[in-house]
C-alpha cells in the first residue's frame, strides 16, 4: 500500500489500463466473429485507444485490411454495420505493408501504436 492508503492495483492508471484491456478484448471478440467469413483479412485498432491515451469521448478507429480492395471494403462495411468502430479505413494487405514501412510520419505512428484485433 502507498502512503496515501491506495493500493497500486486501484490507482487511476491501473483502473484505466484494466478498462482499456477490457475494451480491447471485447473488440477482439467482435473481430473474431466478423473475420470468420473474411479469409486473408485482418483488423487493426489504431488511435487513442490503441495508444492508451483515450478518454470517455474517444472514438474507436479500425483498419480493415484485406487481400484485395473489395474484401477490405466489405470488411469495413461490416465493422461499421455492427457498431464495432466509429471510423474504419479499408486497405489492401499490400497497401498496409507499404504504409507501415514507409516514411510518412502519420502512417508510421499508426503502425507503431496499432493493435491487431484479429486476422484470418
Amino acid at each position: 500500500m502507498h502512503a496515501t492508503g491506495i493500493t497500486t492495483k486501484n490507482s487511476v492508471a491501473a483502473i484505466r489500463e484494466r478498462k482499456r484491456e477490457e475494451r480491447i478484448q471485447a473488440l477482439r471478440s467482435q473481430a473474431g466473429s466478423l473475420l470468420t467469413t473474411f479469409d486473408g483479412c485482418s483488423l487493426w485498432l489504431f488511435g487513442s485507444l490503441a495508444r492508451g491515451d483515450w478518454d470517455a469521448f474517444s472514438d474507436v478507429d479500425v483498419l480493415a485490411v484485406g487481400r484485395d480492395q473489395g474484401c477490405a471494403d466489405r470488411l469495413a462495411d461490416q465493422v461499421l454495420a455492427c457498431g464495432m468502430a466509429d471510423d474504419v479505413i479499408a486497405l489492401t494487405l499490400q497497401e498496409w505493408q507499404k504504409l507501415r514501412q514507409g516514411h510518412d510520419p502519420y502512417w508510421r505512428a499508426i503502425a507503431a501504436d496499432s493493435v491487431c484485433l484479429g486476422d484470418r
